[in-house]
């Protein structure tokens, strides 16, 4: 074999060889997975062109293609309202992706707000339980290690502190925890006995005390001919340690370390996660639901007609009447009774109609109490940007009726009792999080006459009473500039 013309270079070991960054891995893609704002099937008809003749023909093409094969129908999809919770729980996998892809609706209920639940436990390793508890476990290594060596420089230090004790020098070394103070006298020992207070007993309390914290200590370097040495330099030392004084009742308790402890929380068992079948795979099943608002699936079932609600998990489906009552008494707590009269000013009735308002306006509303207010409404969507908008409900009395007695104007400064410090606090807190704040006033309709109780029953014109009025804040924009 003939050699290669190739130059070899001299020393292959002192080429550096570029790091190769660690690949991060490929984001979805929301636009395609999030393209549809509502879980609504639109088959919208072509656009009219009036000038076009063309584009008559083409509307009427469609028209009856749609007539003559029709699209599939909207599905309706279930869910059952849980009287424990309060709230409205899907349980069906592919309903509750629908209903977070279209429209962001709901949330997981083992989740911060996506349901992810199930694809976080198929990636092993790769959850942020264990990375914490990764994070965790290098934290304490480093501190561990961190220990071991300011005890090792402690050592060093004595060492060398003893060797230059000969010739009557007054030396203070600090430790990790206190001062240590080593004299020596005018003439020093020649007995070769060890000294109580010497080196070797000040590392076996140091060695104890970080034993007692959790820390382990590595054994003494120093020989016997060292310590000899140190003993007979060293007559007199000092060890200052920081301790902590319990009281007389604590100090009393004897404790056994040895035995394991025993929370007060009842162990839930063995989940499915946990146990294995003989020969083979570790089960993982599908633990987490999707928990809808009242607000949400109101508007689920009666805004869209595409939500079905059962009442507990049973066979008996609510009627959108039966809702509005239901989610009406269960907006307090506790739940009113079915026997006390329905009140104009109801919690649901106010939250729903700010909620119907903005969503019939475009937005995507989610729940704002991460920021102290009613609701945050997203341009898009939480996974494309933050929320612009924060809007904090307000109910307005500017009915004639609210004021007509003394009583009725006290319950209405009851309920409206808002200040200007409340509202300096709520925007400074909006701004420090770069949102704007909304105060949506609603205006509270008086109670229903006698001749007006057909309203009742008419959904649509029951939340025509209300009317929405919103003020948007200037944001709150701190002066950085000195004087």
């Amino acid at each position: 074999m003939e050699p290669s013309d190739t130059p070899v270079p001299a020393d292959i070991s002192n080429t550096k060889v570029p790091k190769s960054k660690p690949q991060r891995p490929r984001r979805p893609n929301y636009n395609h997975i999030h393209k549809d704002l509502l879980p609504l099937q639109v088959h919208p008809l072509p656009v009219l062109i009036p000038h076009n003749p063309l584009s008559l023909l083409v509307i009427a093409l469609s028209y009856l293609t749609q007539i003559i094969s029709p699209p599939p129908r909207q599905p309706i999809y279930n869910a059952y309202f849980s009287s424990a919770t309060s709230s409205i729980h899907v349980t069906d996998p592919t309903t509750a992706r629908k209903l977070w892809e279209m429209g962001f609706f709901g949330k997981g209920s083992l989740s911060r707000s996506e349901p992810t639940w199930l694809d976080s436990q198929s990636k092993k390793g790769d959850t942020s339980e264990e990375l914490t508890n990764k994070r965790r476990e290098e934290r304490r290594q480093a501190k561990l290690e961190r220990a071991q060596k300011e005890q090792e420089a402690i050592e060093q230090k004595l060492k060398e502190e003893a060797h230059t004790n000969g010739s009557g020098l007054k030396v203070n070394t600090r430790g990790l925890n206190g001062i240590v103070s080593v004299m020596e006298s005018a003439s020093p020992t020649t007995d070769g006995a060890l000294n109580s207070t010497g080196p070797i007993h000040g590392y076996n309390e140091r060695k104890g005390q970080l034993e007692a914290n959790g820390i382990p200590t590595p054994p003494p370097t120093s020989t016997s001919s060292e310590a000899s040495l140190i003993n007979n330099s060293v007559t007199k030392k000092q060890l200052r340690i920081k301790s902590v004084r319990f009281s007389p009742t604590i100090e009393a308790r004897e404790f056994d370390l040895s035995s394991p402890i025993i929370s007060p929380i009842k162990s839930p068992g063995p989940s499915l996660l946990t146990q294995q079948m003989p020969n083979s795979v570790p089960l993982t099943e599908n633990q987490e639901h999707l928990q809808l608002s009242h607000e949400e699936a109101f508007f689920l079932a009666y805004g869209l007609g595409m939500l079905e609600i059962y009442a507990d998990d049973s066979d008996i489906l609510l009627p959108t009447s039966s809702l509005l009552s239901l989610f009406r008494r269960y907006s307090y707590f506790p739940p009113r009774s079915l026997s006390m009269q329905a009140e104009p000013d109801d919690p649901f009735m106010l939250s729903y109609a700010v909620y119907h308002h903005y969503r019939s306006l475009g937005w995507v509303v989610r729940s704002g109490v991460k920021f102290s207010v009613d609701y945050l409404l997203y341009h898009r969507g939480p996974v494309f940007s933050h929320a612009e908008f924060a809007v904090m409900m307000l109910p307005s009395y500017s009915h004639l009726y609210w004021s007509a007695t003394e009583e009725q104007r006290k319950m209405v400064q009851t309920k409206t009792g808002k200040t200007w410090w409340w509202l300096h606090c709520m925007n400074r807190v909006q701004s420090q999080v770069k949102k704007n704040l909304v105060l949506c006033y609603v205006d509270v309709p008086p109670p229903l006459e006698e001749h007006e109780k057909y309203v009742q029953d008419d959904i649509g014109k029951l939340f025509a009473r209300y009317n929405i009025r919103d003020v948007s804040v200037k944001r709150w924009i701190p002066n950085r500039s000195r004087d």
